[in-house]
Order: C-alpha cells, then structure tokens, then sequence
C-alpha cells in the first residue's frame, strides 16, 4: 500500500510525524477504507520509541522527526478476537535531520537542507493479546487505526510468523508488491525450526533448523543487494567458496514520475546454513589464546579469497581504471582523511604522511599506470571468513559497508581494497588477542595471507606496495573515525597501523 508521498522522497515533508497519529496520504493512496488508512499514523508513536533502539538502525543519535509508509502487506491476516497471529510487513521511511558535516553527493539520495531519510523493512507480528514468552518482543498497541487494541512486536522472534516466511520462500510468487523466488535446483524443507540469531548487527538472519539461514536487510534502496546479486553469479560459475542462494525475496517500488520504474528493493536472502563452522576472527582469538600457529590457516584464507576474486572476475564485468579514475579514487580518499582528521586531532599530526600515500596512486596514474577493477567483497575481514567443518574456507556477508550508498558498493573497485581489509583485520586480532608483540604476529599472517593469495592468483598484492598502502591507509583512517565515536578503548588500536603507515611514505 504505497503512500502518494512516497514519489516525493526525502524532499518533502514526512506523512506522519513521531507525535502525532496522521495518515492521510495513506487514505489517499487506497481510499478512505484502504488498508493503509490511518495505519501509519496509528504506528509512528511506537516505531519512533523502538526503531531507534535497535542495532541495524542506522541514524542513531539523531531524533526521528516523521515517517513516510512506502508499503504495507498482510503476509498473514489476524482477524480482530482470534487466537492466529498475524505478519504485516512494512516498508517505512524514517525521516531525521541530516548528520553534522553531512556531504552531499556520492548517492547521498536527498538535497541540502531537507531532511535525510532511510527506509527500514519491518516485520510486525500483530496479536491479541502477547504470550509471556515474547514479551522482550513488544513493540506497542496502537491506538487508533486498523490496528487498534491490537499488540504489534517483532516478528522474527515468534516462531509460527518466521516460519511463514520460510514457507513463502518455498512456494515462490507475488503477494503484491512483495516477490518471492527460489532457485530452481534448490530443496527447502516444509518443517525446519527458527532460530532468531541475536548476534547480527547491520540486519536480522534466522536460521532455521541448522541446514538454512535466512538474512534480512533491515536498511533498504532500490537495486539488487550485493549480498544477492554477488553469491548467485559466483554460484553460476561453480565456486564452492561461497554459500549459494537457494531463495530470495524483493519488493517492488511505486513508480517515480514519468520515468523509468526504480529497481526492486532486495529483502532477503536464504543460503545453506554452515554449521559446525567457526568464524576467522574467533579461530585468530583462540590460537593468540594458546600461542598456536595460525599461519598455514592465513596461508589458505589468501588463497581462497584469490579464488573467489578470480571467480568474480569471470563471472561479472571488469574495467580498467586510467588515470582520470585513479585521480577520482585519491581524491576521495584524501577527503575521507580530512573529514577524519576534523573529528579526531589525534590523526592531524599525520596528515601530510597519510595524504602523500594517496599522492603515490595518483602519481603513478598520471605516469600511465592503469589497474583493473573488478567486483569484490567489500568488507573482507577475518569475521567474515568460515571455515567449515570440512576444514575449507567460506566468505559470507558480501553486503559490502551498509553505510555506503548501493550504486558505489556495486561499482567495480581494485581487489586490494578487500585485501586491505583483512590485512587491518589482523592487527586488530593481535591488539585484542593480547600477543605480546602484535605487531610481529600481525606482520607474520599478513605474509602468510597474501603468499596464498599470490599462488591463488598469480599477482602478489606486495607488489603493488604504493596501491595496497593507499588502501590500507583508507580503512585504517575509516576504523579511527569509527573507534573514536563507538568504541574509545579501541583506538590505539588503528592509530598503531597510522603511525606505521604514516612512516612508510616518508
């Protein structure tokens, strides 16, 4: 149930403000007696209180000054007085005022001066009355509405409502504007148990009886998720590295004015389950705890994320980068740096180092040097690495960083970006594992890491040493800004890499 404001965006003012019960756009796009009268009203008191306190919201510290319904769909009525419990699924856009220092541009998705806005998949089971055991679920009861005297709270917590959902995946077709498709070659169980998993941060996965995980991307945009659209084209060239999905569903937005339809919203993506794997990170922390040797298992990590960048090369298109896109590529990581710098002083005594890094690449671009770009994970760290029961590498998660714009996290970019990522993932298991010289430790599996990926490929990343330091000075720079505000305990950590990268360049 679309509402009419949603052609509008961001540039207009919200449908429903988080104090007052307004909804007339919903009226108006379905009638006075559509399902969306008076619906989101009703809802946005309850929502502005719970939506900020959930860990995949992504404008915390920030009120909520309204909402905007981009749909709604009964997945499952719950007539008044029954004992079933219902699923409305919602689409909502929450609108706050924009970050201090906000930069407009880069896919930002609104102008200077209007209000920013995201737009969050929400899953609401709807009851009567709520049973004690999903009490920590509770959203609220709506006053007013279609939903009144109704108790709304998180779906994917009530076993029966997760269960619709995996049914739905199983029996794939449309529910208006919501699609759902399986794999052909894919067999889903009728009864698998869910496990909400409590653990995710940026999304929701429930696992359903350790064969299936089904993850939900809580902050959505037009275009297909990479986390979607990366693990069925590897899949389709038979890279094993990688879980292959088995189903997926995706919403479709109203039109935009008279121009071309917006790509479908991604939703959801359901991949066999790896059970009996471990994470890299938690192997990393576990040998640190014992002094075990953790280079042969750094040594097959490059190697597998060599296959599988070899594979997405095969799979999707590549491009060369020359020198007007290298130039781009500095530039932008010379501004993240300044934007860091203003907020952290503790980075200013190493500006001019950390910019000459960038200068390097760009040098080398106005020499001829060209590089090729290509398809990656986009934010590759050990946390993101299982190995299985069968003692075999996996990546998951190729999301890339939810808090970058869709289009720039499908745009084709160097695969040492990837590198870097996990390179700096080892530093940080040295520091938080306690090695008594972690720097040594650290620089011993990043040899051991990129050695194997050297065998996979063909092409050391070591040998590109002005590229990879460029790389891995933008993610070091990205984990100081984000150390400094979320976790300040944490950032001697990344400042030990920009003090050793800093003096790499003079």
């Amino acid at each position: 149930m679309p509402e009419a404001s949603f052609s509008r965006g961001a540039h207009h003012p919200p449908t429903a403000t988080a104090s007052t019960a307004a909804a007339s756009t919903a009226a108006a796009a379905r009638g006075p007696d559509g399902p969306g009268a008076g619906l989101l009203g009703s809802l946005a008191p309850l929502l502005a209180e719970w939506l900020p306190r959930q860990r995949w919201f992504a404008g915390k510290g920030r009120p909520v000054t309204g909402f905007a319904l981009v749909s709604a769909t009964e997945i499952l009525p719950s007539p008044p007085g029954g004992t079933t419990p219902g699923l409305l699924h919602l689409l909502i856009r929450a609108q706050q005022p924009e970050p201090p220092g906000h930069r407009h541009g880069f896919g930002c998705g609104h102008r200077r001066g209007a209000a920013a806005s995201d737009c969050y998949q929400i899953l609401l089971g709807v009851r009567t009355t709520l049973p004690p055991s999903l009490a920590p679920a509770l959203i609220g009861r709506p006053s007013g509405g279609p939903l009144d005297g109704r108790t709304v709270y998180e779906a994917l917590a009530d076993p029966r409502l997760a269960s619709i959902l995996l049914e739905r995946l199983r029996v794939p077709g449309r529910l208006d504007p919501l699609r759902f498709v399986r794999e052909p070659s894919s067999a889903i169980p009728s009864i698998l148990p869910p496990r909400l998993m409590t653990a995710e941060q940026s999304n929701s996965s429930v696992v359903y009886g350790d064969t299936f995980i089904l993850k939900l991307f809580r902050r959505v945009s037009p275009g297909t998720n990479p986390d979607l659209e990366l693990p069925l084209a590897l899949a389709r060239t038979g890279c094993t590295r990688v879980p292959a999905p088995a189903a997926w569903f995706e919403a479709a937005p109203p039109p935009e004015g008279p121009g071309p339809r917006p790509e479908p919203f991604t939703l959801g993506v359901l991949q066999p389950y790896l059970a009996g794997s471990t994470d890299g990170w938690q192997l990393a922390l576990d040998a640190l705890a014992v002094r075990a040797d953790f280079t042969d298992a750094a040594h097959a990590l490059g190697h597998a994320t060599a296959e599988v960048h070899l594979a997405m090369a095969d799979a999707l298109p590549v491009s060369v980068l020359r020198r007007p896109q290298i130039e781009h590529l500095a530039a932008a990581m010379s501004e993240r740096l300044d934007s860091a710098a203003a907020a952290v002083p503790a980075l200013q005594p190493y500006r001019g180092a950390l910019h000459a890094a960038y200068e390097d690449v760009a040098a080398l671009g106005r020499t001829g040097r060209t590089w090729a770009a290509q398809r990656i994970h986009g934010d590759l760290h050990l946390g993101q690495a299982l190995l299985t029961a069968e003692r075999q590498w996996s990546l998951i998660d190729f999301e890339g960083e939810p808090s970058r714009p869709l289009a720039e996290r499908r745009r084709p970019q160097p695969p040492v970006r990837d590198i870097a990522g996990m390179l700096r993932s080892f530093d940080y298991a040295a520091a938080v594992g306690g090695h008594d010289t972690p720097q040594d430790w650290a620089g011993g599996m990043r040899a051991a890491y990129c050695a194997g990926y050297a065998e996979a490929s063909g092409t050391d990343p070591r040998d590109e040493p002005e590229l990879l330091r460029a790389h891995e000075t933008d993610k070091a720079v990205y984990e100081v800004l984000y150390e400094a505000r979320h976790r300040p305990d944490w950032l001697p950590v990344p400042m030990t890499a920009i003090r050793r990268l800093a003096a790499a360049v003079r």
